[in-house]
């Protein structure tokens, strides 16, 4: 089928499908949007899925509206945004992060949900890879790879006398099990990592102000949406404190992060909007099996760097994807 051809067939899909859904003609389908942090503090998710969703031919306003709505890091907000959706009778919700899949399976478990998270299967949001169940699929962006080992390895490459670490996580992603694993595998390239974990804003600050009486060497700030929509304060006090740091997510490299290694949230949503488009043809999100991010990319800021006086070495150089100067 070419190319032309396929985009007419889902477009006229998503027309077909938000008629079906409505019981009116041309009324749009409207997919809701949570996102933990507040409206401007993260874009690659929405606007990822709204250009996966015009590549297959979909207009919005035309085929679909949507509905956003903003938690502003606080999540025990989560719960009333999810049943303000159900009342919308949004045909489905988008997730980005382990925080917003687990109210929306609470609060909607009878609406389709495409989501983002470390990993969808070890979170227990899906029954299995290939075959979900439930109403949850889309895909995990750390599943099968030792990320948090590979964070510390480029900060240590990087700057070879980092020992002490301070790694800020989530409490939704770093378990002790977890933890034990990447404290075993930094010692054998000889670094002493310090967890400091946040389920809340508020923690943010109380865990940046522990790691400035530690005094480490070094930052790692694992990948979670909490995190990632609290960035600009992360990113200014590795400044303040001159402290090297590796970001697991790559929105936070224009804001100034010294280093990023992950996969991109935009093309993520980007591949996921098919998807979407399925499901509003009537696929049930549990027989679509859960993808895994396979591309990942290294993004180092050498303007972030001179600023904080780092020299960084010419092999992390030639190895980096990306070099913002």
């Amino acid at each position: 089928m070419k190319r032309r051809e396929f985009i007419t067939l889902v477009g006229g899909a998503a027309v077909a499908t938000s008629t079906s859904l409505s019981g009116q003609e041309s009324r749009p389908a409207r997919l809701g949007y949570i996102w933990i942090g507040s409206k401007g503090s993260e874009h690659s998710t929405r606007d990822g899925m709204r250009q996966g969703l015009r590549d297959l031919g979909f207009v919005e306003g035309r085929d679909f509206v949507l509905e956003e709505r903003y938690a502003n890091s606080q999540l025990d907000r989560l719960p009333e945004i999810v049943a303000e959706l159900v009342g919308l009778r949004v045909s489905l919700i988008l997730c980005p992060g382990n925080q917003v899949t687990r109210a929306a399976m609470e609060g909607a478990s009878a609406i389709p949900i495409v989501a983002t998270t470390p990993d969808l299967l070890e979170s227990h949001f899906v029954a299995s890879l290939a075959r979900p169940g439930g109403n949850v699929t889309g895909m995990s962006l750390t599943a099968g790879t030792t990320l948090s080992e590979k964070w510390l390895e480029i900060l240590k490459e990087t700057f070879p006398s980092v020992v002490s670490v301070a790694v800020l996580a989530s409490t939704t992603s770093a378990s002790s099990a977890y933890i034990d694993r990447v404290r075993s595998a930094a010692s054998s390239i000889g670094i002493k990592p310090r967890y400091f974990t946040t389920g809340d804003a508020d923690g943010v600050d109380r865990a940046l102000r522990a790691i400035t009486e530690m005094k480490p060497d070094g930052l790692i700030v694992e990948s979670d949406a909490l995190l990632v929509s609290n960035r600009s304060r992360i990113i200014a006090f590795a400044a303040e404190q001159r402290l090297p740091a590796v970001y697991g997510n790559l929105d936070y490299m224009p804001d100034g992060g010294l280093m990023a290694y992950y996969t991109s949230i935009f093309d993520t949503w980007v591949q996921l909007a098919k998807y979407v488009g399925r499901i509003l043809k009537g696929a049930k999100p549990g027989e679509l099996p859960v993808q895994q991010a396979t591309k990942f990319e290294l993004i180092i800021n050498l303007k972030t760097a001179k600023a904080a006086g780092f020299t960084i070495p010419e092999a992390i150089l030639l190895r980096a994807d990306k070099v913002i100067e």
